[in-house]
């Protein structure tokens, strides 16, 4: 379990499935996800898949659910998948639309980056998103996380090809980003 001011992120369980439905089944949060609108039995299913993994030794799957501290709302999940390796993760996020704006995906992302880094031990962190999704670009730039490329055409969704754009950041430039906020303070 992590925790910030707002949040706390933690395992998800099976009856988290019917408050994962909100953006599960929202076609405007699954836009330029690989997966599509899901019903109540596949959020179920996708969940106990994601715990099965999870107890895999050694772990290379962290799929958390995130929620807020102020009334207990499961608002999204964040993850890790790693490849130890490597020393990388990938991330993701996923959060309902109605809190889209309040800073919330920027907490969660930062809390588990941290993790990755400070905990794992992990060197590189990076994620993709679909260029026509600015707002996953822009919280990926706000994690302090570079482009690196752009692979156009690269993924075939929903009945149409798209391009997907490449961030990362390495372990030495997070732990210069949290001495400049450190000293900032």
């Amino acid at each position: 379990m992590l925790e910030t001011p707002r949040l706390i992120l933690r395992e998800l369980e099976d009856d988290d499935a019917p408050a994962a439905q909100v953006w599960e089944s929202d076609p405007e949060v699954v836009r330029y996800q690989s997966t599509d609108v899901a019903t109540l039995e596949e959020s179920v299913a996708y969940i106990r898949q994601m715990k099965a993994e999870s107890r895999l030794e050694p772990r290379s799957l962290y799929d958390l659910g995130v929620m807020r501290r102020a009334d207990r709302l499961l608002i999204g999940r964040v993850g890790l998948r790693i490849r130890p390796e490597h020393r990388e993760a990938e991330l993701w996020f996923v959060f309902r639309r109605d809190v889209w704006g309040q800073g919330y995906a920027g907490e969660a992302t930062r809390a588990l980056v941290d993790f990755g880094f400070e905990r794992l031990g992990l060197h590189r962190i990076w994620g993709d998103c679909d260029p026509r999704n600015p707002g996953s670009a822009q919280l990926m730039e706000r994690l302090g996380m570079h482009r690196e490329g752009h692979l156009r055409e690269n993924c075939w969704l929903k009945g149409e090809w798209c391009d997907s754009w490449i961030y990362a950041v390495l372990d030495r430039e997070w732990a210069m980003q949290q001495q400049t906020v450190a000293v900032d303070r």
